[in-house]
């Protein structure tokens, strides 16, 4: 059974003010994004004696580094942290995607492996917990607003790149079907995720809802998830 810790629900000025909040620090660190410079492979060698390793995965439109602040709070916290430059803003479809974070994992020689992902990154990252070796090296996967149950949402949109989320869309529902990797999930997901109403709960996993209304915001080192 899966293990659930609540949050209160939010008011529905909490809900507005969240949201405007949410995507002010989305716009934000996209334009950090996409102006950055930073390499790839800045945080591997942290000054302290080093920890288990970290993945990042990022979700769709975002690149590795959307995920920056997670990487500056986990490296300062002593542990490598490896990203996925190839993937670029994550636009492509799942097992591609999927395929690309397993090959890195496999040539790094990565083990004891934690992999933290945001949005369609969670959805990679169970895909690669499907390939053979990956239980062997992947610890534990923390997931932040993943839609496992896809988004009704998505539907909307006649980008690809977004319609793969819909909730009956063929790898969601592969996806779904596959469970027996489920108890090395761990699922962080808000109390209010506009862009995920049916929420990130994921049966067989750890899931946690946090007290923050928003996508992105969760991906802030001083919130429960950091």
């Amino acid at each position: 059974m899966a293990k659930v810790t609540t949050a209160s629900s939010p008011t529905i000025g909490q809900k507005l003010s969240g949201w405007l909040m949410d995507y002010g620090y989305a716009a934000y660190w996209m334009f950090r994004a996409v102006a950055g410079r930073g390499k790839p492979d800045l945080r591997l060698h942290p000054l302290t004696a080093p920890r288990s390793p970290v993945l990042l995965i990022p979700g769709v439109f975002e690149s590795w580094r959307f995920m920056q602040p997670v990487a500056e709070h986990l490296f300062r916290d002593g542990r490598p942290v490896h990203v996925l430059d190839k993937l670029g803003y994550n636009t492509g479809a799942i097992p591609d995607m999927a395929a690309i974070a397993g090959d890195y994992i496999e040539r790094e020689k990565l083990r004891d492996l934690t992999v933290i992902a945001h949005s369609k990154g969670g959805l990679i990252a169970k895909q690669v917990l499907g390939q053979t070796d990956a239980l062997d090296r992947i610890r534990h996967v923390i997931t932040i607003n993943t839609p496992f149950s896809g988004s009704r949402y998505a539907n909307l949109f006649l980008l690809s790149s977004v319609r793969m989320f819909g909730p009956s869309a063929p790898i969601i529902q592969a996806l779904s079907s596959e469970t027996a990797v489920n108890g090395r999930i761990s699922s962080l997901y808000s109390v209010f995720d506009p862009h995920v109403p049916e929420t990130g709960r994921l049966a067989g996993a750890r899931n946690i809802v946090l007290p923050t209304v928003g996508h992105f915001r969760p991906l802030r080192p001083s919130t429960p998830c950091g």
